[in-house]
């Protein structure tokens, strides 16, 4: 029996209400973004700092061997890459036509929606039954795809002006304290681990930081970004719809990707929660570096967060119904 007293006991208590935990961080760092709104500019510093301690134990429950394996997951791999890489942008051409004509707003909405979801989607997809595992697995290949791509489909929307509103500088910066060094940290101690009890000991009390770095990284965003809504609430309401459409119409995108490659319920649900869920949190901070007139990005980006959070918590349950498990069938001799 767990003793409930113990800090194992209240870390297994905040993973079984994480989805409660997550909402009451976003509420309460809203709260804190109308209270004390001159705490904004200081709480944007902690955003990389938290994120990547975030992506650390992210990484640190992928072992080598695992995403060695998950590159031999052909179908899978195939198939969160197409629906990703292939079908959100389509989907997002076809939105793209129907936002607000500011060039702000719709490189922010761009951002957003053409990165995947490497953290709490793989919290939602298990909630729902879907394949946590395969999805961890596969984390490092579309954080690094994205972070590849992402600068290519940026210039097929917004054009040769481009270079004038990005610089290359925070990608390279967000792709090395995002992605190489967290990555690096986690197969070190996962080495370490490997050879020492220490080091084990090490790894299993990082593995049971992620509920409280994600409700930090949460509470930090929000909070940090609400202030800025303030002048912008229209633009703001503006996006709203667009981004409830993406997760309806992905839903079903999501589910005819996992038909085209045949995968079983639990690797077909992972995938349509792939293809629904977007990295704001990653590309939070490639907003916060664009020119001060581009400053409506970074609320546009946080924004879908918002809608997206509530948007899972109606996934989680309507999921296994779009792909439900198939009952056995008996041999009646």
């Amino acid at each position: 029996m767990t003793d409930t007293g113990t800090p194992r006991g209240a870390v297994e208590r905040m993973e079984h209400h994480q989805v409660a935990v997550y909402l009451a961080a976003m509420a309460l760092g809203a709260l804190l973004g109308l209270a004390a709104p001159s705490f904004g500019p200081g709480l944007e510093h902690l955003i990389n700092p938290v994120l990547g301690a975030l992506l650390f134990v992210t990484f640190l429950q992928v072992p080598a061997a695992e995403l060695l394996r998950s590159l031999r997951d052909g179908r899978f791999l195939s198939a969160a890459l197409v629906v990703n890489f292939v079908v959100v942008p389509l989907v997002a051409a076809a939105l793209f036509t129907f936002l607000p004509a500011d060039r702000a707003v719709r490189l922010g909405v761009l951002l957003v929606l053409l990165c995947p979801c490497v953290d709490y989607v793989i919290v939602f997809s298990g909630l729902a039954g879907g394949s946590a595992r395969r999805l961890l697995a596969v984390t490092p290949v579309l954080l690094v795809a994205q972070m590849v791509l992402l600068p290519v489909f940026l210039y097929a929307f917004l054009g040769s002006g481009l270079a004038d509103i990005v610089e290359a500088g925070p990608f390279l910066e967000a792709f090395a304290f995002l992605i190489v060094i967290p990555l690096a940290l986690a197969w070190g101690l996962q080495a370490w681990a490997g050879r020492r009890e220490g080091g084990r000991k090490v790894s299993d009390a990082a593995t049971t930081t992620m509920v409280p770095l994600m409700a930090a990284t949460l509470l930090v965003v929000v909070a940090s970004q609400v202030p800025k809504v303030g002048g912008n609430l229209t633009d703001v309401a503006a996006v709203v719809p667009f981004y409830a459409v993406f997760l309806v119409v992905m839903a079903f995108a999501g589910k005819a990707v996992a038909r085209l490659f045949r995968l079983d319920v639990p690797g077909g649900q992972a995938v349509v929660f792939s293809g629904a869920t977007r990295n704001s949190l990653v590309v939070l901070p490639l907003a916060l570096a664009l020119p001060d007139a581009y400053a409506i990005a970074a609320v546009v980006v946080v924004t879908q967060t918002l809608v997206e959070v509530v948007g899972m918590v109606l996934y989680v349950r309507a999921v296994p119904r779009l792909l439900p498990a198939q009952p056995q069938r008996h041999l009646h001799l």
